[in-house]
């Protein structure tokens, strides 16, 4: 295939060029102002994220959220809700990558598949730490330019839609006695 021909045209466009997914658990420790005696709840909210491409195979996401716990303390005999903001730092490996990009401005695209979510949360250390473990999932995508080869036919025809005045339409007397103006009822 010789580009220097005219059967052919490169053109550059914007296209994916790189592909990842990652799947993860942390388990985080927290340290209440009170002994727990029972978790009532753990929620994970308020998760916000960036992604950049950092090498050539990695995307890093850095984010944070946070974890909310509701224990008892006091023998079951008290509540209390406890909330630690937690940052992190993935790194998504590419398993797909394109090796022809023109360029290294590339944009990256991550999107959860897994919002942060707690799996277990437990009292631990004799009783002095709660341990939350969390899922969360991202898939990335790399953008960036690339070039494509498209083949040119020389020979086109030119075909009927080719021309303007295909979409030019007349209606007839008969068809306009059958449009019917007041087709929207008013109630």
């Amino acid at each position: 295939m010789s580009f220097l021909d005219n059967e052919y045209r490169e053109i550059i466009t914007k296209a994916v060029c790189g592909k990842g997914r990652k799947f993860s658990q942390e388990t985080h420790s927290i340290s209440p102002s009170h002994r727990p005696s029972s978790i009532l709840g753990c929620w994970v909210i308020n998760h916000l994220y960036n992604a950049k491409k950092k090498s050539k195979d990695t995307v890093e996401i850095n984010g944070s959220y946070d974890i909310n716990i509701w224990y008892s303390y006091n023998d079951n005999t008290k509540t209390e809700a406890i909330t630690e903001r937690v940052t992190y730092c993935e790194k998504v490996p590419l398993s797909v990558k394109d090796d022809h990009c023109l360029n290294d401005d590339f944009d990256v695209i991550a999107k959860v598949i897994q919002q942060p979510n707690c799996l277990n949360c437990n009292i631990e250390n004799k009783g002095h730490k709660i341990v939350a473990e969390i899922e969360r999932e991202f898939i990335v995508q790399v953008i960036g330019d690339t070039k494509i080869a498209v083949r040119v036919d020389p020979k086109r025809e030119k075909f009927e839609d080719d021309d303007d005045h295909v979409w030019d339409y007349e209606l007839t007397d008969d068809e306009l006695e059958e449009v019917e103006p007041d087709f929207l009822h008013k109630d």
